[in-house]
């Protein structure tokens, strides 16, 4: 193969975990929405932020939209994936009509810029997050990504559009096409399903051999040949290190009978063993990737404010190498782990990845003004 062509068949790719704008981190940024919250034990926004500034210390207002992605944004401008995928669990709304779940993440419209700071192609919306404000709210949430031309998988006006996958075109190295399911095993409501008649998400009810087969016949009715299929799910609880078996079935039966290249898995708090499946990528739980958590007690044995971001090079939907940045939430933004954070991540992956087919190595880059770097690659 020419070594134009063979160039030309590589695809990199950024995806990374749960990325929560809401609460205490929309609060900081240029355009803060009303702080008001429906918590049992919080009531405004703007204590999360106190709780943060208790543990890390002073934390901005009114930070440039970029502030928050801090030394991701250097890995991402080294690396340079040519398709960036997120899971969105924030809504993005000015409306007030909330759903009573305990728990609900709204940003202000104004900051999208918040979003298309790190250049992200897609997000990912189907998720237990994004109706927290409502079918307005997702509305909403659609409407402003669009206007950032950002695209979105995974919720819609009606089912149909839920359904629609997203496609991002790479010219000469084919398309991205993006399907986003969200799992009832995640604590989706079952009543956030798009229906013909009502906004919502694609819901996934079940994850047996009767949905991988439905979702089969979606993939093979839009791909082209040349397309990288990846699909996106929100699945399975916030802590552990557990799969599910029916998980992993799932996930095979995708990569089996539907020709999906790669699963983008999240919803755990903190970040799970990687499958290497056939040649295919399979990332059962992401971790969050970015979130106003800082200063909560509970789960520390998970050490959740230590992130990662998932960098895959594919060439015909195979998986050529993976690199991991090891990043630490702190002051509402990502920073750069330390050789102690790294080497703790490593051994995690690598004692959870041992049955999964996939084993990492720790790199130390060259010294940048910034300090030491350090990465994650996996041994092929």
């Amino acid at each position: 193969m020419p070594a134009a062509e063979n160039e030309t068949a590589l695809v990199k790719f950024f995806l990374c975990g749960d990325v929560m704008l809401g609460r205490g981190i929309d609060q900081i940024l240029p355009f803060s929405s009303n702080p008001v919250i429906h918590e049992s034990f919080m009531k405004s926004a703007e204590d999360y932020v106190e709780i943060a500034e208790a543990v890390s210390g002073p934390i901005p207002r009114q930070v440039e939209f970029s502030y928050i992605w801090g030394d991701a944004l250097d890995s991402l401008a080294r690396h340079s994936p040519q398709a960036r995928l997120m899971n969105l669990e924030t809504t993005i709304t000015s409306s007030d009509r909330w759903e009573d779940k305990g728990i609900n993440y709204r940003m202000h419209p104004g900051n999208v810029p918040a979003i298309t700071a790190a250049k992200i192609d897609c997000c990912c919306l189907a998720n237990n997050h994004i109706l927290d404000w409502g079918a307005q709210g997702l509305i909403d949430t659609i409407t402003a990504l669009k206007r950032g031309d950002v695209q979105t998988a995974g919720a819609g006006r009606d089912a149909a559009e839920a359904r629609t996958p997203a496609i991002i075109d790479l010219g000469p190295q084919g398309r991205v096409v993006v399907f986003s399911l969200g799992s009832l095993t995640s604590g989706i409501p079952p009543h956030w399903a798009a229906t013909e008649l009502r906004p919502g998400i694609d819901f996934l009810k079940s994850l047996s051999e009767r949905s991988a087969a439905s979702l089969a016949k979606r993939v093979s009715a839009i791909r082209r040949a040349g397309d990288t299929v990846i699909v996106s799910i929100h699945w399975g609880g916030n802590w552990g290190y557990d799969i599910e078996a029916e998980q992993r079935e799932f996930a095979h039966a995708l990569i089996d009978t539907s020709g999906v290249d790669l699963i983008y898995g999240h919803s755990s708090h903190h970040p799970k063993g990687i499958e290497i499946y056939n040649g295919k990528l399979v990332l059962y739980g992401c971790g969050d990737f970015l979130n106003d958590y800082e200063g909560i007690s509970g789960y520390e044995e998970f050490r959740g404010n230590l992130t990662l971001m998932y960098l895959p090079t594919l060439k015909h939907g195979r998986l050529i190498s993976l690199n991991l940045v090891p990043m630490k939430i702190s002051r509402f933004r990502l920073n750069r782990a330390s050789l102690h954070e790294a080497t703790w991540l490593l051994e995690v992956l690598n004692r959870e990845g041992r049955n999964l087919g996939s084993q990492f190595q720790l790199t130390k880059l060259a010294p940048s003004p910034g300090g030491a770097l350090y990465e994650l690659q996996l041994v092929l």
